[in-house]
Formats: C-alpha cells, sequence, structure tokens
C-alpha cells in the first residue's frame, strides 16, 4: 500500500513540474507577443521600442483615432440625437439609450472614459452617417499621420481581423491627437458628469486609465482589452518640459510596465534645442540665402548621446533660376556616433529666382 502511495507521488510530481515547464513556456511566448514603445511626444523620437513594428489587435485604443476623427471633423457642442441601432452595443458601455440627446463633447467623455463602445457607434454615425464612412475617414486620417501598418474597420476595437494597427502607429497616432487641447482636455480627466437625458440624474463617468492617479505628470490616454488582443494601454506623461507617449500591446501588467518605461525615459533623457526654426542659411554655388525650417530641433537626449552629438546641414544643388519659395533645399542630419537621430528638411523663405 505504501509502495503504490509512493508511486501515485512520483507521478502527481512530476504532472506538476511538466504543467510548471509549459506554464513557463506559455508565459514566455505570452511575454515576447508584447509590443511596446515610447515615443518624445514633440519631435516624435523614439527612446525605446521592442516589436514596435508588429501588427497588433489594439481593442479599445482604437478610440484614440475615433475621438479625433470626430474632433477635427465635428463641432463639439452640437447636440447628437441617439440612435437605436447604435445602442445595446456589447462590452463596454454608458447605456444611451434611444432618443437621448447629448452633445458631441459629452459623448465623447463616454468614449474616452469608460470606453462606451455604443459613445463610439454613435459618434461615428454622426460624423460620417455609418460606421462604415467613418472606417474610412479613420484609414485617411491614419494615413496622413504617417501610420502605414494599420487598418481600421470599426471605431470602437471590438475583434476584426482586418482592424490592427503597432505600437510605433499608434503612438504616431496618439502624439498628433495629444496636440488637440479638446482631445488634451478630455483624455486627461479623471471624473466628469454629463447628462442622462431620459433620466433625472447625470451620468457620472470615472476615468478607466489608473495612471493619472497613480502616475506623477500623467495626462491621458487610453485603455483597451479583448481576449485576441490582450491588455493594451496607451499613456502620456509630461515631466521638466518633455512629455512622453507610452504604447504597450498584448501585456498583461500594462501599467507597471508603463510606469517603468517611462520612469526610464524620464531618468535617462533630458530635452535639448538643437536648431533654431529661424536662424538657418542656405548655400548654393557659394551663395547664401535666408531658410527654415517648419519647427525648432528639440530632442530628447541622454548625457552620451548629448556629447557626442553632430549635426550636419546637407543642401541641395539647385539652379537659382528655378528655385521657389518654400521649396525643399536640403536636410538637417543629427547623428550621435554614426548613429541618425533625426532628420529635419530645410526650405526657401525668398524666391530667389
Amino acid at each position: 500500500m505504501k509502495k503504490r502511495i509512493s508511486i501515485y507521488l512520483i507521478i502527481a510530481c512530476n504532472l506538476i513540474m511538466f504543467l510548471s515547464v509549459i506554464m513557463c513556456d506559455i508565459m514566455t511566448v505570452e511575454a515576447s507577443n508584447t509590443a511596446e514603445i515610447v515615443m518624445e511626444m514633440n519631435s516624435n523620437r523614439v527612446v525605446h521600442a521592442i516589436n514596435e513594428n508588429d501588427k497588433k489587435y489594439m481593442a479599445s485604443t482604437t478610440k484614440i483615432l475615433t475621438a479625433i476623427c470626430v474632433i477635427e471633423n465635428c463641432d463639439l457642442d452640437e447636440i447628437v440625437v441617439v440612435k437605436k441601432e447604435t445602442t445595446g452595443v456589447e462590452g463596454s458601455s454608458i447605456y444611451l439609450q434611444a432618443g437621448e440627446k447629448l452633445s458631441v463633447k459629452d459623448l465623447l467623455y463616454g468614449l474616452m472614459l469608460r470606453s462606451g463602445n455604443d459613445c463610439a457607434l454613435t459618434l461615428a454615425v454622426h460624423c460620417s452617417g455609418s460606421t462604415e464612412n467613418f472606417a474610412i475617414l479613420m484609414n485617411q486620417m491614419a494615413e496622413k499621420i504617417g501610420a502605414k501598418n494599420s487598418n481600421f474597420v470599426n471605431p470602437h476595437g471590438l475583434h476584426n481581423d482586418n482592424h490592427y494597427t503597432t505600437a510605433y502607429d499608434l503612438a504616431l497616432i496618439s502624439c498628433y491627437a495629444m496636440k488637440n487641447q479638446a482631445f488634451r482636455e478630455i483624455v486627461s480627466t479623471k471624473t466628469v458628469e454629463i447628462p442622462f437625458t431620459t433620466q433625472n440624474y447625470n451620468r457620472r463617468l470615472v476615468n478607466k486609465n489608473k495612471m493619472l492617479k497613480e502616475f506623477e505628470g500623467s495626462t491621458g490616454i487610453k485603455t483597451g482589452f479583448t481576449k485576441k488582443a490582450g491588455r493594451c494601454l496607451v499613456s502620456s506623461c509630461t515631466r521638466n518640459g518633455i512629455e512622453f507617449v507610452c504604447v504597450v500591446l498584448n501585456c498583461p501588467d500594462m501599467f507597471n510596465r508603463s510606469k517603468n518605461l517611462l520612469t526610464n525615459a524620464f531618468t535617462n533623457y533630458k530635452k535639448y534645442k538643437l536648431v533654431d526654426k529661424n536662424n538657418i542659411i542656405f548655400i548654393n554655388n557659394n551663395t547664401k540665402y535666408p531658410a527654415y525650417i517648419k519647427n525648432d530641433v528639440i530632442l530628447p537626449l541622454t548625457n552620451y548621446e548629448k556629447e557626442n552629438l553632430e549635426i550636419l546641414y546637407k543642401f541641395n544643388d539647385i539652379d537659382k533660376k528655378t528655385l521657389k519659395k518654400d521649396e525643399q533645399v536640403g536636410i538637417i542630419e543629427i547623428y550621435c556616433k554614426n548613429k541618425l537621430l533625426f532628420t529635419e528638411k530645410i526650405y526657401t523663405i525668398l524666391d530667389i529666382r
């Protein structure tokens, strides 16, 4: 009897060890599937990235693009009458009811704070007439921003095999959106009340993004989750005059991972103004002409990068007889030890024909 029990114990122990190995393998695969990036908001310089160009499902972080599309194409004070076909949506909801009347801005709060899929559909239909037309607008906006490896088919992020992005693209979209003051105001709001026009009380919305309360300097942006996308978070934070956007996709510990990535970015990088947009001279055939760049070159740099920085001005060989105002005449390249960190186009100020 004792011998039989011993055999059972040995089998049980071996089984536990076997399952532990499998679970470790699963966790390793899950971790390796995480995509992440930290991007400085004004320059779009990437200071950290893993799997940033891998195509991923992004769940409700989709709503970042939804929101900026609506903000740029609708009057925020305009009143929207909720249609029955945009209510009762699966997943996150603020439980809109047909016939309710809310402003576009109220619906944006419902979209970004509580991740209301009903708000997403209501706004999409209001903005473009249908979700299909709104998806076209979303893809046009993504292309304009420079998100080249993404495709959007809905405004809420519920799973669709053809609805995907990359951590890099989503960071670009987020940096673009955060330059809009209305967007920034909404995603940084911790709590707000909006009307519940078919009831005698208001809705109180509490932001799902815990970074706003738990991480100093946080300014946004959006959480997301579906079974296939995993846990997703786009967060933004500003300290000492520098602002970073952090994207983690399919990251089980999304809040702590984002805090660690942002802390490292603020610890290692400081902001430096390297080139003044109004202080450039274009040289062509030994003749000097005034030139400009569209924005000051202000970059996050490590101490090592700052000490080993090289700024090169490369001008095109152009016949001044054909040179027009605002024509590109060259580029600025910024290097650290032969590693290209940043480029910026140079344009003529005057028509010098």
